[in-house]
């Protein structure tokens, strides 16, 4: 199976302009989030992790901190949006993508890995969605 963990990362926030870099002690929230993405699919082969954006300053962030950016059109209204732009740039189409918000470096890993693990367990589901009870 073919996984792709896609993580949009907007710079234009009208609420928190930049948020993506913003510092959480010592490391960009990009670079966290991109940290729990890495740690997800290191059990799942297959399994690439890449941020999407469509500004500069977070593609070089990303090539600072060693994962693949995608860049994508300004007009994406969502992230969601986003993800699907940057996953149409892949030379081999995912079977299955993973849609990490930029903006949520507490995300437990163990959450991410129950979603690869729901699709790997029933691959002909189009939507995997993670419920708290």
């Amino acid at each position: 199976m073919k996984t792709a963990i896609i993580i949009p990362a907007r710079y234009a926030s009208t609420r928190f302009p930049g948020k993506p870099l913003a510092m959480l002690a010592g490391k960009t929230m990009l670079a966290r989030v991109v940290e729990l993405a890495r740690k997800a699919a290191a059990d799942f082969p297959g399994t690439g992790v890449y941020v999407t954006t469509d500004d500069e300053r977070i593609k070089n962030h990303a090539g600072e901190i060693g994962v693949e950016c995608l860049m994508t059109s300004p007009d994406c209204p969502t992230g969601s949006d986003r993800v699907l732009a940057a996953a149409k740039q892949l030379p081999d189409a995912p079977d299955f993508l993973l849609n990490l918000q930029g903006d949520a470096p507490f995300t437990p890993v163990t959450a991410l890995q129950a979603l690869l693990d729901a699709y790997l367990e029933n691959p002909d589901v189009e939507v995997v969605t993670a419920v708290h009870r």
